[in-house]
């Protein structure tokens, strides 16, 4: 499978093992990918509208978002990028813990990309975020206008 470019993803999570994990996966592959990572909501938006520290930030192609987090929630943060005209093409995969049928409506309601929920089992948190990266980085194929 040839992949036209590297794909870079946004981790948002403020949990470092669950991070650990996510960023094992995307070396152990050989896909193409690269990733950067920021730990609360605030952050996140500052880093996609490339303010203060984040000025020279890659834009994401896939933003892999966790719920809950410092400053400002996941949803909260959700609702912001798919309001944004500049940033609301970038898809965004909501990672989290919270299996809850409200949660998981909500984040639909503000336009996520996908929701999946963190499995507890070490091997299956490894694969999905094996088949995550695989469907997003490998198989997925972004808008001409999303593309940077």
């Amino acid at each position: 499978m040839t992949l036209p470019r590297a794909t870079h993803f946004l981790i948002v999570d403020d949990d470092d093992d669950h991070a650990e994990l996510i960023t094992m996966e995307f070396a152990d592959d050989g896909l193409v990918a690269t990733f950067d990572r920021v730990t609360d909501g605030e952050a996140a938006i500052a880093y996609l509208r490339r303010e203060g520290r984040f000025a020279d930030a890659p834009r994401p192609d896939v933003i892999l978002l966790d719920l809950k987090l410092p400053r400002l929630t996941g949803h909260e943060v959700l609702e912001i990028v798919k309001a944004d005209e500049d940033l609301r093409e970038i898809p965004v995969v909501v990672l989290t813990t919270s299996g809850s049928k409200t949660d998981l409506k909500e984040a639909y309601r503000r336009h996520v990309n996908s929701y999946l929920v963190k499995p507890a089992d070490h091997h299956e948190f490894h694969e999905m975020v094996r088949e995550l990266k695989l469907y997003w980085a490998a198989w997925n194929r972004a808008p001409a206008s999303a593309a940077p």
